[in-house]
């Protein structure tokens, strides 16, 4: 060893016990080499630092958060929904399961006709529509001419103008072709599927449903504040529905017809193409949708058409309609002694109003006025009350 590293070797013992000298002798190709390794070697006395834990209120915020949505509503949701519905029965006790449907859902594909020995193929069979459509004669140019320079006087409402004369079958259309949420004149074609439903023998108007929690919901109506298992017929349910406008009564209506799909189905085999419910009552985000021109359809055909509707159900219905509460929109516009048979609806981003009019002299007429604006705008309302002005002292002159 040379003389200064045994001097710094003899001053300095621990710095000799710090390291680790080891030779290591390998053999190449053509020459022998040495290869020093030097290890650090880790005191094992040497006390721990201690690291100072700080708390985190983000994450504490965080997990808590976590925490108490999984406590109140990931888990009563799934009680509810899941384990409750494994152990108690169910109170359609009658309908049966089709194993064969659940085991092969395909077997009534159009396409599998050619996997059952018939190679041509079928094209799919179109029902004649049951609802009949209006018959229009030529546009009131005049009254158009009136309706939309009213329309500019708002310029931040964007209306849906439908009106039809049953004398002449004039008729106006704003807009009428072009979809629109519907917010709770939805309900004008439930009030039909549950009138079907009555005429082929499925339910009757004395049928009694129970208020549940699963029916119960905010909005419109009376039956959200009754007391849970309250039963209700289907005529008290379908009379709430169109003059309280009520959303409990609408879902539990909905529901004993079948659903959404069913009510969907019903209003195809109709004819009608672009009215559709999609969502539950209420439907604030306003996905139920429809336009003026079909929803003037569904009521002609609930006052005149005796092939879609018994004359006993159609006057239930136009009973029901014409006990509306809500009388600030179209009726407000018309006279006093007029009679109005309608069904409003109103959302944030839309307010309409459909219904048939007739005049004290005898003038009869279907109006429909749909009206997106801004959120709860006063100007939605304004405009469709003088709408109904206009058209009522045109079609009464």
């Amino acid at each position: 060893m040379p003389k200064l590293a045994r001097s710094y070797d003899a001053n300095y013992p621990e710095y000799h016990a710090s390291f680790q000298y080891s030779r290591e002798v390998y053999y190449g190709s053509s020459s022998v080499g040495h290869k020093i390794h030097y290890r650090n070697l880790r005191d094992e006395n040497r006390p721990k630092r201690k690291t100072s834990k700080k708390k985190n209120l983000f994450q504490f915020v965080v997990s808590c958060s976590i925490l108490l949505f999984m406590l109140f509503y990931v888990m009563p949701f799934s009680f509810n929904n899941i384990t409750k519905a494994m152990f108690v029965p169910t109170p359609y006790k009658n309908i049966k399961t089709d194993l064969k449907n659940l085991s092969f859902p395909t077997q009534n594909y159009l396409s599998n006709a050619w996997f059952m020995g018939d190679r041509s193929f079928r094209m799919a069979e179109d029902k004649d529509a049951q609802m009949i459509p209006l018959k229009e004669n030529v546009n009131m140019p005049v009254l158009q001419s009136e309706l939309q320079n009213l329309a500019k006087l708002y310029p931040t409402v964007e209306p849906s103008v439908y009106v039809w004369d049953y004398e002449t079958q004039n008729y106006v259309d704003i807009n009428a072709s072009k979809i629109y949420s519907t917010a709770s004149i939805i309900k004008i074609p439930v009030l039909i599927d549950v009138f079907k439903s009555i005429e082929a023998g499925q339910i009757s108007l004395e049928d009694k449903i129970p208020l549940t929690e699963y029916y119960r919901t905010e909005g419109s109506g009376s039956l959200q504040f009754k007391a849970r298992n309250s039963e209700y017929t289907i005529d008290e349910l379908a009379r709430r529905m169109i003059t309280e406008s009520d959303n409990s009564a609408t879902n539990m209506l909905m529901a004993k017809v079948g659903s959404m799909t069913d009510v969907n189905q019903s209003i195809r085999d109709w004819g009608l193409k672009n009215t559709e419910v999609q969502t539950w009552l209420p439907d604030y985000a306003g996905t139920n949708h429809t336009t003026a021109r079909e929803m003037a359809d569904m009521l002609y055909n609930i006052d005149e058409n005796d092939k879609f509707l018994t004359e006993a159900s159609r006057t239930k219905m136009l009973d029901y309609m014409g006990h509306v509460h809500n009388n600030r929109l179209i009726q407000a516009g018309i006279s006093p002694d007029a009679v109005f048979l309608h069904k409003t609806g109103d959302i944030g981003s839309m307010l309409g109003d459909a219904g048939i009019v007739i005049a004290p002299n005898g003038k009869k007429y279907i109006v429909v006025i749909l009206a997106n604006r801004p959120h709860n705008a006063i100007a939605g309302k304004d405009y469709i009350v003088h709408a109904s002005e206009i058209i009522y002292n045109y079609m009464v002159k």
